[in-house]
């Protein structure tokens, strides 16, 4: 009994060990050539450069009532006491 015991989890670990290989090289290929493709990227980055468009933010919103900042004024020193 003992030894089918050993036979079995000696299987387990070999099988355990190939399947944990072949996750650890998948996983060093894919970071590999992940870095191989960002680097194909930086250099196709400086032969030709992309626009940067610049979008500029609205100010602040100038068209507001003088009875909403009197509102609002009121709401604030209220909930502070």
């Amino acid at each position: 009994m003992t030894e089918n015991f050993w036979v079995l989890l000696e299987e387990g670990l070999i099988l355990m060990s190939i399947g944990m290989g072949f996750v650890f090289a998948f996983l060093a290929i894919m970071v590999w050539v992940m870095n191989a493709m960002s680097w194909c990227v930086r250099q196709l980055n400086k032969i030709f450069p992309e626009e940067v468009e610049i979008i500029e933010k609205p100010g602040k919103r100038s068209n507001v009532s003088e009875d909403e900042a009197v509102a609002v004024a009121i709401a604030v020193a209220k909930a502070r006491g």
